[in-house]
């Protein structure tokens, strides 16, 4: 499969050109801080006792300090949320780079990982040469008590020693739960070990306090490796006669040396500050739990769950986040909104698969187990739902859905809830947006998940073919379970029947179809499912096509 230059710059070149300016930016940080200290003046001495130790460790702590303050603010999912509905702001492009925020997230994240361990090691370094090379003649640049004092002393008895034992442990908590095979096991533990990141940031800004590394400040009055009073020009012609210095130069006072000032404050302060004031406005607006209207139980263990909250208004592709008390104080977890609110309906709603231990304990709230002593009672009265949080809503790819001319939609699954949003929308008569065209290919394992929103489908056919658009709306279904296999035999299904195919899309030759009809067009596609079709996907958006026609992949993903 050949990669076209023109799809592979539309898909791939903003996020590169944003990875490249942030790996020279660190590079640059790197080095710069790198030969200031090996270089610098002020750090001669302190160069001369610790050696490459001191330059590499500070060196990571800049590179530390940037990404500690970068790695807040794709979380900031408000800020993000507005500049994306500021169209005058972020065009179609700035748009699609906020969606890689996750992204570039963990590319931050992975980088505070592999800069700690090199910043861990170089101060063990430091920290036997602080032991081994403790200075007689400049006491107070020393960082140990005495020469030869063990370096484990250093470290669990001082303020940068102990809390760089803490900063660690937490790190590598946070790394250690961030990996896939544990957040799909147990996502509790995922969510617990991330918000310790409130303790490390603490932690970091006091890091530096107990000043372990010391500058000299009077430059002009003890020039570095200038002769005291009590060394000879003898021992001094390895430091100055082999620079070319004939003239010997005697110190006009012993040299003073000053503890930093502690920096990563300056750092982090100001994404910190702005991700807690998003925090506070978030839990703000989501203080008021929402009423629960209707929940449906649907085929394949999906629930659909229908609520009503006051002010509440959202966009076609955005997503929430739901908290329930009853299940955990603590944990949130996002959904796609599947219904938005409209001029003459303010109720929302989200379909949920039950799958793990959260969704599974909070569906035992919403339709608890039927009591025998009270099976005489209408089902109406007997129904009591748990308090429930909402916050958002969130921004998502899928809201580019109506700005581009065509868009191609393809759903795995329950990945299907983004896109049953803009289904609701066409249906409900929304207007004021460009697409002309709407591609929509839906693949499930079993045949019952179709019926989540064959309704909807359904209506949405007949609409359309009523306001004489047949060819506005392309619906594909697969099924690719084959076993006990039947048809949708309602009636009212009808119009699907005819779209329903079994086995897998052969998604070459769609594309080449679409292409073919859409020449000379930029396509959005929209791929929420599973990682064997998004990788497809992505790998035919950027091959080459003679039709000249240009796919845009964008793919959902919760931040």
């Amino acid at each position: 499969m050949v990669v076209s230059v023109r799809s592979w710059v539309a898909n791939e070149g903003g996020k590169h050109l944003v990875l490249m300016l942030w790996l020279g930016a660190n590079l640059w940080l790197f080095i710069k801080t790198f030969l200031l200290y090996s270089t610098g003046p002020q750090y001669h001495y302190l160069y001369k006792m610790l050696g490459l130790g001191l330059c590499i460790s500070r060196a990571s702590a800049s590179v530390l300090n940037l990404n500690c303050s970068l790695v807040l603010l794709p979380m900031c999912r408000s800020l993000l949320t507005f500049v994306r509905g500021t169209h005058t702001v972020s065009s179609r492009e700035t748009r699609r780079l906020l969606d890689k925020s996750k992204t570039f997230h963990v590319a931050c994240g992975v980088a505070i990982c592999i800069f700690s361990v090199v910043h861990v090691s170089a101060h063990l370094v430091n920290v036997v040469n602080f032991s081994v090379s403790y200075s007689d003649d400049f006491p107070a640049l020393n960082f140990a008590h005495y020469r030869g004092e063990d370096p484990k002393l250093l470290i669990l008895t001082t303020i940068p020693g102990v809390t760089g034992v803490l900063l660690v442990l937490i790190l590598f908590l946070m790394f250690t739960s961030s990996s896939y095979c544990v957040r799909l096991s147990n996502y509790e533990i995922f969510w617990y070990t991330h918000n310790l990141f409130i303790v490390f940031y603490i932690i970091l800004m006091v890091h530096m306090v107990g000043g372990a590394l010391k500058y000299q400040t009077n430059l002009e009055a003890h020039p570095p490796g200038c002769l005291r009073a009590n060394q000879s020009s003898t021992e001094q012609q390895g430091e100055e006669l082999e620079q070319g210095e004939d003239e010997e130069r005697r110190c006009g006072e012993a040299a003073h040396f000053q503890p930093h000032y502690p920096q990563t404050w300056l750092w982090v302060s100001g994404p910190l500050c702005l991700y807690c004031a998003e925090r506070f406005y978030r839990y703000i607006r989501s203080s008021d739990p929402v009423t629960i209207v209707t929940v449906i139980m649907h085929p394949c263990y999906v629930i659909e769950l229908c609520m009503l909250k006051k002010n509440f208004k959202a966009r076609p592709g955005q997503y929430i986040v739901l908290n329930c008390p009853g299940v955990s104080s603590f944990e949130n977890h996002p959904f796609t909104l599947t219904t938005c609110p409209t001029e003459s309906k303010d109720t929302f709603g989200i379909h949920l698969r039950v799958v793990g231990d959260w969704t599974e304990r909070f569906t035992q709230l919403l339709v608890p187990e039927p009591r025998i002593d009270l099976e005489i009672l209408p089902m109406v009265q007997q129904r009591r739902y748990p308090k429930l949080y909402v916050d958002g809503p969130f921004g998502s790819p899928s809201e580019e859905v109506f700005n581009y001319d065509v868009s191609v939609c393809v759903a795995g699954g329950i990945g299907v809830t983004p896109f049953a949003c803009v289904l609701h929308a066409l249906l409900n008569g929304w207007t004021g947006f460009r697409l002309q065209r709407l591609y929509f290919v839906w693949v499930c394992r079993e045949l019952q998940s179709f019926y989540w929103f064959a309704e909807l489908l359904c209506a949405l056919h007949h609409k359309l073919w009523q306001e004489n658009k047949p060819d506005y709306f392309n619906l594909q279904l697969y099924v690719s379970q084959t076993d006990n296999l039947q048809s949708l035999s309602e009636e009212k299904y009808r119009p699907l029947t005819s779209r329903l195919l079994v086995g897998r899309p052969r998604w070459k030759l769609l594309f080449d179809d679409i292409a073919k009809t859409n020449m000379q067009k930029r396509i959005g596609v929209f791929c929420c499912g599973p990682k064997g079709i998004s990788r497809t996907l992505h790998r035919l958006c950027n091959s080459t096509r003679s039709s000249g026609t240009t796919f845009e992949f964008n793919k959902e993903s919760f931040s």
